[in-house]
Order: structure tokens, then sequence, then C-alpha cells
């Protein structure tokens, strides 16, 4: 599995348009180029976010730059309005996977 970390720093007062934009890039990646999802996150620094998605594998991640659907460019763009700058800060291969989807029960 590959994973893509990415970091979101948006211009002040975006966060609402660039998560609704978010959300619309997330559902055409993920229905157009065979992704697991993504999730995002705010931190603890003020207008950054991070998201982390999942894919199949490396090159699954590398038909993005394939997608030219029409509402995903738009979506994209509207993003890149909200945005100071972005960047892509891990690309990731999973080596050990534990993550659970349910609390243990006791």
């Amino acid at each position: 599995m590959f994973i893509a970390v990415y970091e979101f720093e948006i211009k002040e007062g975006t966060e609402t348009s660039f998560r609704a934009a978010w959300f619309d890039v997330t559902k055409a990646i993920y229905k157009n180029c065979g992704s697991y999802g993504s999730r995002l996150h705010t931190s603890d620094k003020a207008n950054i976010l991070v998201g982390y998605a999942q894919w199949p594998s490396r090159d699954q991640w590398d038909k993005i730059n394939d997608l030219v659907d029409g509402a995903y460019q738009s979506a994209r763009n509207e993003m890149r309005s909200c945005l100071v700058q972005s960047k892509t800060i891990y690309e990731l291969e999973v080596c050990d996977d534990y993550l659970q989807t349910t609390i243990a029960s006791e």
C-alpha cells in the first residue's frame, strides 16, 4: 500500500471553501483513479491542514496526472485559489500494518 501525506497552507478565511473543494477533489480521485480515499486534518498551526491519502500502489497514485474530469478540474482550481502553498511531505510504502477500524473489546 502507498500513502501520500500533504501539507496545505491556506489563506486566512478560506477553510470552509478549501475543505469543500478538497472533498470534491478527493471524491473524484477515489471514483476515477482507484484510491482508497483520504483524510484531511486540522493541525496545531494556524491555517495549516494535513491530508493523508491511501492507494493500492504508487502506480495508482500516479494516475492522478491523467485525470481530466471537468468537475475535478473545477474543484482543484477552487482548492488552489485558497492556498498559500501546498506540498507532498511524505511518499510512503506501508511496511507493517496494525491500523484497526474498531476499538478492542475488553
